[in-house]
């Protein structure tokens, strides 16, 4: 991963570096471990999180998608633009759900 930390009303944020392609790094992608897909939206990723349990948590919120597990205190966070979606997200939701997610380097 690489990019800068910004500090911006209250709350810090990697910014990833746009150069990181130019520089050798390579972009990230979220994979679903069992059948060996990339998610590639959010209706994927949702799809896949509902059959581990998790559900779409409604908020007010016009910037995050918000999951939730009843037996879990944990929230995952997505932007509603996937596009947007950082391996920040996507370690996130490795973290959450351990041994099913995986991010991988894409050529």
């Amino acid at each position: 991963m690489s990019g800068v930390w910004v500090f911006r009303n209250g709350v810090v944020r990697l910014r990833e570096n746009p150069a990181g392609n130019a520089l050798g790094y390579r972009r990230k992608a979220l994979a679903y471990i069992p059948t060996n897909e990339v998610i590639v939206s959010h209706e994927m990723l949702e799809n896949k999180l509902a059959e581990l349990g998790w559900e779409r948590y409604h908020s007010d919120s016009t910037v995050l998608l918000q999951f939730h597990k009843n037996n879990s205190v944990h929230l995952i966070s997505v932007p509603r633009d996937f596009t947007r979606l950082t391996s920040v997200h996507m370690y996130d939701i490795v973290v959450k759900t351990r041994n099913v997610f995986e991010v991988r380097d894409v050529r």
